[in-house]
């Protein structure tokens, strides 16, 4: 089994978990990511990226965001110090903008100019890194932090590709505010229940990246926002979770293990690739087990 080591060592990221009550039922804001990414082409995610430097500036955003930094720890940091906490915070703000048109200020209404002219210019260019600063002290926006609650923190497993030490934050859509993909880094966004997705997953319609799996499995067991609010007050980031991957052989994919499987610091785990689609889980069904079945990953049960 392979070490890790550690997310310190990792590239720092942040991810915001869009919701609201639509239409009698709890909905979560997916993206699909464009298949020319970097890092999981072609699937939905919740809107987010790589923390920029300028995340970080206390000075600076010190006077612009509605938490004050002594109580960063405690509201967005629990197990984080408050340059941490901002820095995260920031970044989830900055990309969910940036990928989504969405963003959390309190003097950023949905009809106002300036945020009119910045949806517009993102879905036209790439926006420079600092321009949520730019427009912060330009326009005045105050960044709601008190909107974020902690969700969960994840580790990019070791044989992926490109890894991060990855931030979840949970936060409702800010009234006037719909959502758009930016038609470059997303191409596709849509509003979906939890149920919905994961079982558009399994035929391929809607393919979710593991974490996205992962945390639409925990938003089933809200029955409405309201219920999940309640929820979120008592929600901290827990331990890192940091799955294993397990290569199949080529042209066989990959089964990823949870760190709640009862194999999973097992150093002689063997799967057996042909059994793979003989064990698929229905949706809703409890799993520590995801199979790569080319391209989509689906919930397994190998015991």
């Amino acid at each position: 089994m392979v070490i890790d080591p550690g997310p310190s060592a990792l590239p720092q990221a942040a991810t915001l978990i869009l919701v609201r009550q639509h239409a009698g039922e709890l909905q979560t804001y997916l993206l699909r990511r464009s298949p020319k990414s970097r890092f999981m082409p072609g699937l939905f995610v919740f809107p987010g990226g790589l923390v920029e430097p300028a995340d970080g500036d206390e000075d600076f955003w010190a006077s612009r965001v509605d938490v004050a930094p002594p109580a960063l720890s405690t509201r967005l940091g629990r197990d984080l110090d408050r340059s941490l906490a901002l820095r995260y915070a920031v970044a989830a703000i900055r990309e969910t903008f940036e990928e989504a048109g969405v963003l959390f200020a309190s003097t950023a209404a949905a009809g106002s100019a300036a945020l009119q002219r910045a949806d517009e210019r993102r879905c036209l260019e790439r926006l420079p890194p600092d321009w949520l600063g730019q427009g912060a002290a330009a326009e005045g926006w105050i960044l709601t932090l008190s909107a974020l609650w902690p969700w969960a923190h994840w580790v990019t497993p070791v044989g992926m590709p490109r890894r991060f030490d990855t931030r979840f934050f949970m936060a409702i859509l800010p009234a006037g505010q719909a959502g758009r993909p930016d038609s470059r880094e997303t191409t596709e966004g849509l509003w979906v229940s939890a149920r919905q997705a994961l079982t558009q997953n399994m035929d391929g319609r809607t393919p979710l990246s593991p974490p996205t799996l992962v945390t639409l499995h925990e938003l089933m067991g809200y029955a409405s926002l309201e219920h999940l609010e309640q929820g979120l007050r008592h929600r901290g980031w827990g331990e890192p979770i940091f799955p294993r991957l397990v290569a199949l052989g080529k042209g066989r994919g990959a089964v990823i293990i949870e760190p709640w499987d009862p194999m999973y610091g097992q150093t002689d785990l063997r799967i057996e690739a042909g059994k793979l689609s003989q064990s698929l889980l229905p949706v809703g069904a409890p799993f520590s087990r995801l199979w790569d079945d080319g391209g989509v990953w689906k919930p397994v049960d190998l015991n």
